[in-house]
C-alpha cells in the first residue's frame, strides 16, 4: 500500500517506520528541511530505543523515504496520515493551526479519487469533520476524500514495541470500505482492532490519557497521606494492584506526570467539557494535584534544611521519563526553576536529554558530563527521572561523594533497607524517611 505520513515528529516517524517495516511503501513529509536531510541519512533526530536501526533498515530497503514536497507525498498516496502537533493554547484548548495547514495542503496536492486521510494527531472531538471541510475547500473537482480517526497510544521509550504489541488499534470511520482499508493497513501489526465512530475514536484517546493521569495523581495523593500516617505507599500500591479491577499499572508514586500527552490532553479535555457547560471537577483536581507533586521534593528540602540560599544541589534526570530525550512538562524543570528562585547553585545530569534541556535552562545551571559530577561535593541531591543508570548506583557511593549526604528521591529508586545501612539521609515519596544525622526533624534544631 502507498502511504504518506505528514509530520516526521515522534508519532509520525515511529508510525512511518513501523508501517514500512511491514512492507508498505511510506513517504514521510516534514516542513523542516534540516530534519528531512538528517532522516535521509538514516539517522533519527529524536531519541527512541531501536528507531535508528529501524530507519536504517527501512530506508535501505526502499520502503521508507522522506520529503518536504507535498506533491511527492500526496500524488500517489492511497492513505495519508496526519501526525502533526496540537499543542495547548494558554486557555488549555488544542491549537489546530498546524493541522489545518496540513489539511489544506493535502487538499491542494492530492489527485487520487477516494484518498483516505487519517488523523493520528490527538485532536478535540469533532476535529475530523473540520479536516474534511478543509480538504474539500482546497481540493480540485477530481479529488475526493474519505476521513478517519486513528489515535496513537505510543509510550515514549517503548514506541516501537508498543506498535507491534499494543492493546488495541482504534479506527474511527463512518464508511465500512474506509474502515476495511485501514484494517488491512495495520493488520500486520497483529494488534486487536476496534471499529468506532469518528467522534468515539477521538474521545477514546483523551479518555485513556485522562484516566491514566488520574491513577497517577490518585496514588500520589495516597503517598502524601502515607507519609503523614507512617505507611509505605509501595505496600499500599501492591495491595491495591493485586485487585484485578484496579491493576498495578500507573500506581508508582513519584513526582507526577509530564511529557507531551498527559498535561496537554487533560487540559484539553477540561476545556472541551467547559465548552459543553460541564464542570469536570475530577480532572481539574488531577491537574492541581500533579502541579503540586512536581515541586514536592523542593518543599521537602526546604522543610529539612530551612534556608536553601547559597547551597549546592545536584539533580539527576531531566527528561520527563526514562528512555527519552523529551523534556516537555518535565518535573525536573519545575524543580530547577524553584531551586534557582531559592538561590541554590544547581548542577544537572541526564544521559540523553541534556542538549534539549539547554534550550530551556540556558546557563542558569551547570551541566555535568557524568552522574558522579552532579553528585560530588553537593549539599543535597535530587532524583527526578528513574534512569537505569541512577538506579544501579549504590547509596554508599552517593554518600561518600556528597559533602552533605541528603538525598531526595522523586522516583523511589532505592530500598529503605539499603538506606538504613548507609550514612545518608534518604527522603522518598510515600515512604518513611531514613535519617542518620543528628538533625532528625526541622523542629529538633
Amino acid at each position: 500500500m502507498n502511504i504518506s505520513v505528514i509530520g516526521a515528529g515522534y508519532v509520525g516517524l515511529v508510525t512511518g517506520a513501523c508501517l514500512a517495516e511491514t512492507g508498505h511503501h511510506v513517504i514521510c513529509l516534514d516542513a523542516n528541511k534540516e530534519k528531512v536531510e538528517v532522516l535521509k541519512s538514516g539517522e533519527s533526530p529524536i531519541y527512541e530505543p531501536g528507531l535508528n536501526e529501524l530507519l536504517e533498515k527501512t530506508t535501505g530497503s526502499g520502503h521508507l523515504s522522506f520529503t518536504t514536497d507535498y506533491h511527492v507525498a500526496c500524488e500517489k498516496a492511497e492513505v495519508i496520515i496526519i501526525a502533526v502537533g496540537t499543542p495547548s493554547r494558554p486557555d488549555g484548548s488544542a491549537d489546530l493551526s498546524a493541522l489545518k495547514d496540513v489539511a489544506e495542503n493535502i487538499g491542494s496536492h492530492a489527485r487520487e479519487t477516494g484518498t483516505i486521510v487519517v488523523t493520528k494527531s490527538t485532536v478535540p472531538v469533532g476535529t475530523n469533520r473540520k479536516v474534511k471541510f478543509w480538504l474539500d475547500t482546497h481540493s480540485s473537482p477530481a479529488a475526493t476524500f474519505r476521513i478517519a480517526s486513528n489515535p496513537e497510544f505510543l509510550r515514549e521509550g517503548s514506541a516501537i514495541h508498543d506498535t507491534f504489541n499494543g492493546d488495541r488499534i482504534v479506527i474511527g470511520s463512518e464508511e465500512e470500505e474506509t474502515a476495511k482499508k485501514l484494517e488491512e493497513m495495520v493488520l500486520p501489526f497483529g494488534v486487536p482492532i476496534l471499529h468506532t465512530s469518528i467522534e468515539s475514536a477521538e474521545m477514546i484517546k483523551y479518555s485513556s490519557n485522562a484516566f491514566l493521569a488520574t491513577k497517577i495523581s490518585f496514588i500520589n495523593e495516597i503517598a502524601n497521606l502515607c507519609e503523614k500516617l507512617g505507611a509505605n505507599v509501595e505496600d499500599v500500591a501492591k495491595g491495591m494492584g493485586m485487585d484485578k479491577r484496579i491493576g498495578s499499572s500507573f500506581l508508582q508514586a513519584g513526582i507526577g506526570y509530564g511529557g507531551s500527552c498527559f498535561p496537554k490532553d487533560t487540559n484539553a479535555l477540561v476545556q472541551m467539557a467547559g465548552e459543553m457547560e460541564h464542570d469536570f471537577d475530577l480532572l481539574e483536581s488531577v491537574i492541581h494535584v500533579n502541579a503540586k507533586q512536581q515541586v514536592k521534593l523542593v518543599q521537602m528540602a526546604k522543610e529539612r534544611l530551612k534556608d536553601l540560599k547559597g547551597k549546592r544541589a545536584g539533580l539527576l534526570g531531566l527528561s520527563f521519563k526514562p528512555n527519552t530525550d523529551d523534556i516537555r512538562e518535565a518535573a525536573s524543570l519545575e524543580m530547577i526553576n524553584l531551586l534557582l528562585e531559592e538561590g541554590v547553585q544547581v548542577t544537572v545530569y541526564d544521559p540523553v536529554a541534556q542538549e534539549n534541556a539547554k534550550s530551556a535552562l540556558g546557563s542558569r545551571v551547570t551541566y555535568a558530563d557524568h552522574c558522579f559530577e552532579a553528585i560530588e561535593d553537593q549539599e543535597m541531591l535530587f532524583i527526578a527521572t528513574e534512569w537505569e543508570e541512577f538506579k544501579v548506583l549504590r547509596l554508599k557511593t552517593i554518600s561518600k561523594l556528597m559533602k552533605n549526604p541528603i538525598l531526595f528521591d522523586g522516583r523511589n529508586c532505592f530500598s529503605l533497607e539499603e538506606a538504613e545501612c548507609e550514612a545518608i539521609d534518604y527522603y522518598s515519596i510515600g515512604r518513611p524517611p531514613v535519617i542518620h544525622s543528628v538533625l532528625k526533624t526541622p523542629h529538633s534544631e
